[in-house]
């Protein structure tokens, strides 16, 4: 598949109701400054779709985005940034587990990872979390510009061992040179085709 429209929808600190709601979801998660928002842009070669910065904690709320005006693509606040309050962290994360536990559209998460450094604490935790709700997820590990093609899969060999996963289950992307681009839309693709996830069909009975 290709991204040939994309638009942002709405951003929102608790999750609920908004235009359009109804269509298949797919959740964009990760640490701070792991890249999610560049991935978004270079995903939909949008370079401004998504805000960037260079300051980790940029995204503290549900954006939410409309893609081909078949699904929306939601990123969530980022994770693990030291500089946020106690206060903070722990309304980001009620913040998320709300979304988790209340979209009834969810059909999967992408978990972004920086394919140079292994799974922080906050990783591992977002992995169980997923495993425990029945949430499927695939692991995008990140920045894969900054590591030579022979070297990534002794970078992805401790991401597989702290997040239980196989090496060809990991996406390898690059945001700058669009490595992984492909397949992470084919995953798209395949996602869009599954069935919606039966917690979300009992709840909707």
């Amino acid at each position: 598949m290709e991204i040939k429209k994309a638009e942002f929808v709405t951003s929102m600190a608790d999750y609920g109701n908004f235009a359009g709601k109804g269509l298949k979801q797919i959740a964009v998660a990760g640490k701070s400054n792991v890249g999610k928002s560049s991935l978004i842009n270079s995903l939909c070669r949008r370079n401004k779709l998504a805000k960037t910065s260079a300051t980790p904690g940029k995204t503290k709320l549900l954006n939410v985005f409309l893609l081909n005006d078949e699904f929306h693509l939601v990123d969530l606040p980022g994770y693990g940034f030291a500089k946020v309050d106690k206060k903070e962290k722990a309304r980001w994360g009620k913040m998320m587990q709300d979304y988790f536990e209340k979209s009834e559209e969810l059909q999967h998460v992408f978990c972004l990872v920086d394919i140079r450094h292994e799974p922080t604490e906050d990783d591992k935790n977002m992995n169980a979390f997923l495993r425990q709700m029945g949430i499927p997820f695939t692991v995008i590990a990140t920045k894969a510009d900054k590591i030579s093609r022979g070297a990534r899969m002794k970078h992805i060999a401790p991401i597989c061992r702290a997040l239980y996963v196989q090496p060809w289950e990991i996406i390898c992307y690059s945001s700058e040179d669009g490595a992984g681009r492909d397949q992470l839309l084919a995953k798209i693709e395949e996602v869009l085709q599954e069935e919606v996830p039966e917690a979300a069909e009992a709840t909707e009975e």
